[in-house]
């Protein structure tokens, strides 16, 4: 049976759900197509391969002391590649019980190597991204113990053999770059710590908040101690959206300080942050902020943070990436939505076209018209 309504029926919502039960399946379900002859099954390639990257290593074996990683902290490594194949081997002693089976064990042992290392760039393979062919060379990461980890659970994370793009700059060009290189392992340890695994030596790394939808926030100034509570809001124009100055520091022309509610630690107190926007920000249609110029003022671009860039030789700050300028008018978008809305319209009369009642055509009456 199937149930409609207006444009919509059981039909499609099961395509849909089918559609989404594939893509999930995809993304949770380790791929490895057998696309040949192996010495060794699928399953067990795609077992040693995670061995190699870490997986089931107890953390002790990577951090033998919480001091060597200790909190708002990063840690770059070489991986050894001598100690994952010595994990190989001990993982495949298990199951040579006398002298025969380790001959035969050593005598294709080579095979078993190079396809576990074919396989190993193929147990992260996101989206519709390429598999990565041949065995993998240098193998680099890093592990992240920070707020920043459990705070944004989806961080970004890229490596580049080279430097491609200034630090600030908002763009999708460096996405696709044959600079950039591949991610083997991208996992949570824990709430806050995080580690990542790199096919090569990158020169630079960029760890970034993730980019979907809009984001409100304030800054907290690195001059004061975080039990002052130095939040500042850097101020816009109203008109235009641009920062006031480029200045990176904070000032009493250029910001306001952020109030926070009383024995509410971290709590900000909105209505009193409006007030105090109101007084410094230009060109503000009224003398009290309207919503949506007050969420102007405090939206906030993802912060991305740089690891060896070799340009950037006195570690400057880089806020440029707040910068923030409005492009559309609001007659050009009145007259989109209008237009999105009629058609949107027009298809619904159209799937349901004998849903509304045909209009009545008045009849005339019969008889004699009064003089």
């Amino acid at each position: 049976m199937t149930i409609k309504a207006k444009g919509f029926d059981s039909a499609l919502a099961m395509q849909a759900l089918l559609s989404a039960a594939t893509q999930y399946a995809d993304y949770a379900v380790d791929r490895d197509p057998d696309d040949g002859q192996h010495v060794v099954p699928g399953e067990l390639r795609r077992f040693l391969a995670r061995l190699k990257l870490l997986h089931g290593v107890p953390f002790s074996y990577l951090v033998p002391d919480a001091r060597l990683l200790p909190p708002e902290s990063i840690r770059f490594f070489y991986l050894d590649r001598a100690w994952t194949d010595a994990l190989v081997q001990g993982a495949l002693s298990v199951g040579t019980v006398s002298s025969a089976d380790r001959a035969q064990l050593e005598a294709v042992y080579r095979h078993i190597a190079a396809e576990v290392d074919d396989t190993e760039r193929r147990v992260r393979q996101p989206g519709n991204e390429k598999p990565l062919k041949g065995g993998s060379g240098t193998i680099t990461g890093f592990l992240l113990r920070s707020r920043a980890v459990s705070g944004w659970p989806n961080l970004h994370v890229r490596a580049y053999a080279r430097d491609v793009l200034k630090d600030d700059a908002l763009t999708t060009t460096a996405e696709s770059d044959p600079s950039r290189l591949k991610l083997l392992r991208l996992e949570r340890l824990a709430p806050a710590v995080l580690l990542v695994l790199i096919d090569g030596v990158p020169a630079v790394v960029h760890i970034e908040e993730p980019r979907q939808g809009l984001q409100f926030g304030v800054r907290m100034n690195p001059d004061e101690p975080p039990d002052a509570r130095g939040a500042r809001v850097k101020l816009r124009d109203n008109a235009d959206g641009e920062l006031l100055d480029d200045d990176p520091e904070f000032t009493n022309t250029n910001s306001v300080r952020v109030p926070f509610r009383r024995d509410a630690p971290g709590v900000i107190a909105l209505g009193e942050l409006r007030r105090r926007l109101s007084d410094k920000v230009p060109h503000k249609t009224k003398p009290l902020l309207e919503p949506n110029e007050f969420a102007l003022q405090m939206l906030r671009f993802p912060f991305r943070q740089v690891f060896g860039d070799p340009s950037d030789t006195e570690s400057q700050r880089f806020y440029g990436i707040d910068r923030f300028r409005v492009h559309t008018e609001l007659p050009a978008w009145r007259a989109q939505v209008e237009t999105g809305l009629s058609k949107v319209q027009f298809a619904l009369n159209k799937a349901a076209p004998g849903d509304a009642p045909a209009p009545k055509t008045p009849r005339a009456r019969r008889g004699r018209s009064k003089p």
